[in-house]
């Protein structure tokens, strides 16, 4: 590969990593404000959405756009907010990456004001000029209603959905924190 052709792509690189940061930001956006039609534009045709518990889970742009409806229905007022986002490109290819993207929300399901920390793992892809999700698995730290926060960390069962109370998906699975425990607590 020449020197041009690697800055080429470093540039491409570059410029998917804003566009793809974007559309993070306009699901974050279009949850909040409830719009469906921006929303089923951010999915690939055949996208998944799911969640270990899998309380969210869908196939496909179709039913993942009825699970948001059925959510929306019950949530009020919400905002998201995303923050540290790592893209990672594999291979010669510009139009497929994997992503972290760490997040936090205030929703109100129910009307009871709620507050979540989650990491999505994403894939994305590059479709007729756009970067879009081909898949997003949310993985909570907690979701819980506000007035259970202060205590929301103290043990693993940190989610409240749909009336269920689970445990928290992270950090628990990660193998960082399963070798510490293995380590430092047996």
């Amino acid at each position: 590969m020449s020197e041009l052709e690697k800055l080429t792509r470093r540039v491409e690189q570059l410029e998917a990593r804003v566009e793809i940061g974007e559309l993070c930001s306009a699901y974050a956006i279009a949850c909040d404000e409830h719009d469906l039609g921006r929303l089923e534009s951010l999915f690939a045709p055949d996208a998944v959405l799911d969640s270990p518990s899998k309380l969210l889970h869908a196939n496909g742009r179709a039913e993942i756009m009825a699970m948001y409806v059925k959510l929306f229905k019950i949530r009020g007022p919400g905002f998201h907010w995303t923050h540290d986002h790592f893209v990672h490109f594999d291979g010669a290819s510009v139009d497929r990456a994997t992503g972290l993207v760490l997040s936090h929300a205030e929703t109100c399901p129910d009307d009871e004001g709620s507050m979540s920390a989650m990491r999505y793992e994403d894939e994305y892809a590059k479709l007729d000029g756009r970067w879009v999700f081909r898949q997003r698995v949310l993985k909570f730290l907690y979701y819980v209603p506000v007035k259970d926060y202060a205590q929301a960390l103290r043990g693993p069962i940190r989610v409240t959905m749909g009336g269920r109370k689970l445990p928290g998906d992270v950090p628990e699975s990660s193998p960082g924190w399963q070798a510490f425990e293995r380590e430092h607590r047996s």
